[in-house]
């Protein structure tokens, strides 16, 4: 998965404006502890993040996009 398309997962599962705040703000146990800035920054594959993602939050996750 590119980042672009990680992104754009994020901002249609939170909005733009908490999708930044959700990156930035939580650390995340899947992550070993790091954020999803710090994950992606330090070179995690954006897939491995976004499935993070989707067992942090299952219930905001649209079905067709956990994959």
């Amino acid at each position: 998965m590119k980042q672009s398309d990680f992104w754009d997962r994020m901002n249609e599962t939170f909005g733009a404006a908490y999708a930044r705040s959700v990156a930035s703000d939580h650390s995340l146990g899947q992550l070993g502890g790091r954020t999803i800035d710090q994950a992606l920054a330090e070179g995690e594959n954006a897939k491995a993040v976004w499935m993070a993602v989707c067992r942090a939050w299952p219930e905001r996750i649209p079905s067709r996009l956990v994959r």
